[in-house]
């Protein structure tokens, strides 16, 4: 039987040199910020103890997420948001897209993300080297995936490469009053699923992934920090809790968002370092 122990924020304050805070589920739905978000936020901003929001969200810029928040009553500072967009600066560099003309999938700060990693922002069906989907609305959405979709087919049966991005791996995400949306991670597997089908002796026809769970955001906040005693507060076991253990991390499950499971069933590398009921603080 897995046993994970219950804690509270205040005594993650006292263990811990920086906390890393998951924003949907965790502080806010699409509608608003969660209970005791905004004490929480207030908390750290009266203290120098360091925080980060990390954030699979790759439709808005940190800027425009510190207004979303400021908006909901979480005064965030732009440099305390980590978003997955901005890990495309580093994968264009590293893989030398500079230049590559890009179908991105996602509203205006999507595109502005692949425009700050150098990339050639086009429209489908226009040819294009690289596909970055950023997110799952900013597009009418059935239209514009059999365009990109018709548009893929063409440059593989062409013989030319094209780059698969997905910033956002998140499958599904939590709205307002217990209603869920599909999320970017989700468009990527029926894109995968279709290429599959047609090019089934190309398996590595796959998006590269580069949000929660994996290492490239946790690599930032260390960078940022200097400090590997940082714990991650995330309501999804598979990118939240798994992407922090796997980083060498604890992590804490908040009730407030995706995840439901049966703790004591969940495979071990899913499994976090705590359990919180509710961003409870005690006044101070």
């Amino acid at each position: 039987m897995n046993r994970v122990d219950n804690i509270s924020i205040d005594s993650l304050l006292a263990r811990y040199t920086v906390l890393l805070i998951d924003a949907y589920g965790v502080l806010v739905h699409t509608s608003g910020a969660l209970p005791g978000a905004a004490r929480l936020i207030e908390r750290l901003n009266r203290t120098p103890k360091p925080y980060y929001i990390l954030t699979n969200d790759a439709s808005k810029l940190p800027a425009t997420s510190a207004e979303l928040f400021q908006r909901f009553g979480l005064a965030i500072p732009t440099d305390r948001i980590i978003t997955s967009g901005s890990l495309l600066a580093d994968y264009f560099a590293r893989h030398r897209l500079e230049g590559s003309s890009c179908v991105v999938l996602g509203p205006e700060d999507s595109a502005r993300y692949v425009e700050l990693a150098g990339g050639k922002v086009v429209a489908a069906p226009d040819p294009f080297e690289v596909l970055v989907i950023g997110d799952e609305s900013g597009y009418p959405f059935l239209e514009t995936i059999d365009t990109v979709l018709s548009g893929l087919f063409r440059i593989i049966d062409s013989g030319a490469d094209v780059h698969l991005v997905l910033p956002n791996p998140d499958l599904i995400y939590p709205k307002a009053d217990q209603n869920f949306g599909i999320a970017s991670g989700s468009i990527a597997l029926i894109l995968e699923a279709a290429l599959q089908r047609r090019y089934p002796d190309r398996p590595e026809l796959k998006f590269a992934r580069l949000g929660k769970p994996h290492r490239a955001i946790f690599n930032e906040a260390l960078k940022r920090s200097g400090t590997m005693n940082m714990v991650m507060i995330g309501d999804q076991l598979e990118t939240d809790i798994k992407g922090a253990v796997e980083f060498g991390l604890d992590a804490v499950l908040v009730n407030s968002g995706v995840s439901n499971a049966d703790l004591n069933a969940v495979d071990p590398s899913l499994l976090p370092t705590y359990y919180l009921d509710r961003l409870n603080l005690s006044r101070g």
